[in-house]
């Protein structure tokens, strides 16, 4: 495909479509009636933002701290996989409450793996690899926490929860912002 450069400003009127690396995949796990996981990867000069949004709804929160979040059950509960080239090197990222969880358990914690087949119910921190990235605590609505550690190329990210409950979740959206270059 041809390549133009522009050498002032540029006004886009309508739709403006800019081709992007494909969507992180869904572990088949991450599958509950209601549940949606959203993603979008753009590239800002040389800034990359990776946006994740997932509603927990259908999905089964662990019966012991640090239990992978997923379908009642299942494997490969991981809602995406971090790649230098999709997705950069990681340098910073947040996590935000859009709905408080309900249901379950509203401690949810993030974390990455280099396994992609963590299991609902198991412990995540027997995964090959795997990272705390942020201690979420209990969310409440508009909470936004800043990670403490970012996920390395290859990562798979998880949810955790962070107290036991086993149930199901009836509710409960997070926003997820990775920045890498």
């Amino acid at each position: 495909m041809p390549r133009t450069t522009f050498k002032n400003h540029v006004r886009v009127t309508g739709l403006l479509t800019q081709d992007l690396p494909t969507a992180m995949a869904v572990g088949s796990g991450i599958t509950g009636t209601g549940t949606i996981v959203r993603q979008t990867v753009q590239k800002l000069g040389n800034l990359i933002e990776t946006r994740i949004l997932i509603d927990l709804t259908g999905l089964n929160g662990g019966g012991t701290a640090a239990d992978i979040i997923g379908g009642n059950g299942l494997a490969n509960c991981t809602f995406g996989r971090i790649t230098a080239a999709a997705n950069g090197t990681i340098f910073a990222g947040y996590m935000r409450c859009l709905e408080v969880p309900t249901g379950s358990n509203a401690d949810v914690d993030l974390y990455a793996a280099t396994d992609s087949t963590g299991t609902e119910d198991a412990a995540v921190t027997s995964l090959t690899g795997q990272a705390i990235l942020l201690n979420g605590g209990t969310w409440t609505l508009n909470l936004t926490q800043a990670l403490t550690a970012f996920p390395a190329a290859n990562a798979y990210l998880y949810l955790a929860s962070g107290t036991a409950t086993a149930a199901t979740f009836t509710a409960g959206i997070f926003e997820i912002v990775l920045f890498g270059a």
